[in-house]
């Protein structure tokens, strides 16, 4: 059994407090209902989804270092459930400890930035995890089990992993970044049964979205595809923007593919939660745009 106190800095990140408030709220129905404390980071800064980097390196780095060191204030992880901060945040981390030891006049700049603030120095003495190797490798998948009510047995759930959780990062704690199985251990765990399909591991487009934006729907229009052919009830993901391409804009993925979708998507914690028996609306699950009452029905019919 896991521990009563397993405890985290809570970085929810932009989208899960805005555009997917879904993801906040599911979020912390789960981790409430598994017991799971978390310590909300209320003073943290966007991580920058990558953007900061193309201005400045320099300016990525302090920023994110400063999430860091409010979380190493109180001593504990940091938990996201946002594969964009995952790897923006992890990969700024893994940096940093490196400049620690080779490049020392590089992190005392970092440190001198945060100084000049009044804010914590980073220490590099703390991890970056997602809420996903949370229950994999703290809560454990075992511990997971015992705590399901609602067995999501004849749901047919394909994983879509986004690129930042996979690739962001130099080191993947509990998975391989090309064969992946965390997700889909987390569905066997629920009761449901993963679906594997060739566009899981691969972009969701919105990187492109804004400039590009036919490509991007064309691309998320093939995945979704290629996840209802193989039999999918609908896609589960970690990360909001995949959330946000593969949800809020399929109607507008269908007019540029010419075809019907409907195929919901949930965030990993509503997926969760229903095999916890939360109420569907705490979970959020009345505010996507493609409905998910055909997937309710099919789970109250199981």
């Amino acid at each position: 059994m896991p521990s009563p106190t397993l405890q985290y800095a809570y970085f929810p990140g932009c989208v899960a407090q805005g555009a997917c408030r879904e993801l906040y709220l599911s979020t912390e129905a789960i981790t409430r209902a598994l017991n799971i404390q978390l310590i909300e980071l209320k003073k943290a800064a966007c991580c920058g989804s990558g953007t900061y980097k193309e201005d400045s390196q320099l300016l990525e780095d302090t920023v994110n270092a400063r999430n860091i060191a409010l979380a190493e204030s109180l001593n504990l992880p940091l938990l996201t459930h946002c594969s964009t901060c995952q790897g923006v945040i992890g990969h700024v981390d893994e940096r940093l400890k490196e400049a620690k030891e080779k490049e020392p006049a590089y992190f005392q700049q970092v440190n001198g930035f945060l100084k000049q603030e009044g804010c914590s120095p980073y220490r590099g003495s703390t991890e970056i995890k997602h809420l996903l190797w949370v229950l994999v490798g703290d809560y454990g998948l075992e511990a997971l089990a015992e705590r399901v009510t609602q067995s999501l047995t004849g749901l047919n759930c394909a994983a879509f992993y986004g690129c930042y959780l996979l690739r962001g990062q130099k080191t993947l704690p509990h998975d391989d970044p090309l064969n992946p199985e965390s997700m889909e251990n987390i569905f066997r765990t629920l009761g449901a049964n993963p679906v594997y399909y060739r566009g899981r591991t691969q972009c969701c487009g919105w990187p492109i979205s804004s400039y590009a934006t036919k490509e991007s729907f064309s691309l998320a229009g093939r995945h979704l595809m290629e996840a209802i052919a193989a039999g999918a009830d609908c896609l589960v993901t970690p990360c909001p923007l995949c959330h946000l391409n593969l949800d809020s804009r399929q109607p507008e993925i269908e007019k540029v593919i010419g075809g019907k979708l409907g195929i919901p998507v949930l965030h990993l914690p509503q997926l969760v939660g229903l095999a916890l028996g939360i109420k569907p609306e705490e979970l959020g699950l009345d505010k996507h745009i493609v409905p998910v009452g055909s997937l309710l029905s099919k789970l109250r019919a199981s």
